[in-house]
């Protein structure tokens, strides 16, 4: 079916985005245009309210030489309009990210469906509301408070501090008891002790990587990959073919999760990435779940993208949402 699509995506994936086959939007995207689908594209930047009507300055895109490329003109688009809308900046979480979701509150439901739900995406933090699953997590603390995360560190005696904002390992620390610079790391994480971190007990098996773990609606996929830490680094921060390697889904993993997944969709949140070590959640990726598509179609010799696009197909054809003209 023709379905009018609107993608809205990172600034600086924008930027680069025709070049770019790492990212999963670049093959969401891709599958849609050859099923015929009509694809814009924008940023968050982009959006806007008149009237009372969320609408967008967006580009169309086309396939061109089994690559996408985008006219290099904008039209200016009332986002219902579009059946469905493809919500996918990458984090910081910040007030202008914020200020997003809430242009999508002027988007009539029955009209557009919205994956993420960006209520969803609002109202749930990556780290901190993973804690939901408590008994699938690590032991973890969620604070600003210096004294509470030296007990948390010598009760643990390796942790791990995180940011609640952020994405791709950006500002995560790793603490070891007897350090020198404890202090020193605990004020600059917590701006001295005004902004909220997740502290988690270190998993020693992190150094051989973390599983990603992919759900689409209320189910686990069988596919997945492990996320090598870098060479000089304790965790994965580097997107390239020598860090990411093929992982199976375990049974009991296969069970866990289904319950995860069920939950998350309940929620309003259909794409959502597992990161997991020792069968244990270290956080929950809502806002641009990578899918590592490219990685995943080459280990496993399927087109996940198929499968992600037939999965959405089957929401847009459900009674959830009705049916509209595209």
């Amino acid at each position: 079916m023709n379905y009018k699509i609107l993608f809205v995506i990172d600034k600086l994936e924008l930027k680069y985005f025709e070049f770019n086959k790492l990212v999963t939007n670049f093959w969401l995207i891709k599958e849609f245009l050859q099923r015929d689908c009509d694809i814009c594209v924008t940023t968050i930047d982009k959006l806007g309210i008149s009237g009372a009507k969320a609408y967008c300055r967006c580009f169309k895109a086309y396939l061109k030489d089994e690559n996408i490329y985008l006219q290099n003109h904008f039209e200016t688009i009332e986002i219902e309009d579009f059946r469905l809308v493809i919500f996918r900046p990458d984090p910081p979480v910040d007030l202008d990210y914020i200020n997003a979701t809430y242009v999508f509150d002027f988007v009539d439901r029955d009209k557009t469906l919205i994956l993420n739900d960006t209520k969803s995406i609002r109202d749930f933090n990556e780290k901190l509301h993973a804690n939901l699953f408590s008994k699938l997590m690590p032991e973890n603390i969620v604070t600003s408070n210096q004294v509470e995360i030296e007990k948390f560190l010598e009760k643990n005696e390796e942790i791990v501090l995180k940011p609640l904002n952020l994405c791709f390992g950006s500002g995560v620390m790793y603490l070891k008891i007897g350090d020198k610079n404890i202090r020193s790391i605990i004020n600059s994480m917590t701006n001295n002790q005004s902004t909220l971190i997740m502290v988690q007990k270190y998993i020693s098996n992190a150094q051989f990587g973390d599983k990603r773990i992919l759900i689409v609606g209320d189910e686990v996929l069988e596919e997945c990959v492990t996320k090598l830490p870098s060479k000089d680094d304790f965790k994965f921060n580097n997107h390239s073919d020598e860090f990411i390697k093929k992982a199976l889904l375990t049974d009991s993993e296969r069970i866990k999760f289904k319950k995860v997944a069920k939950k998350l969709n309940s929620m309003g949140i259909f794409m959502a990435g597992l990161d997991v070590i020792d069968e244990k959640i270290i956080e929950i990726n809502v806002t641009s779940p990578c899918y590592f598509i490219r990685e995943i179609n080459n280990y496993f010799s399927i087109n996940l993208e198929e499968k992600i696009a037939d999965s959405i197909f089957n929401i847009l054809k459900s009674e959830k949402i009705k049916e509209g003209s595209c």
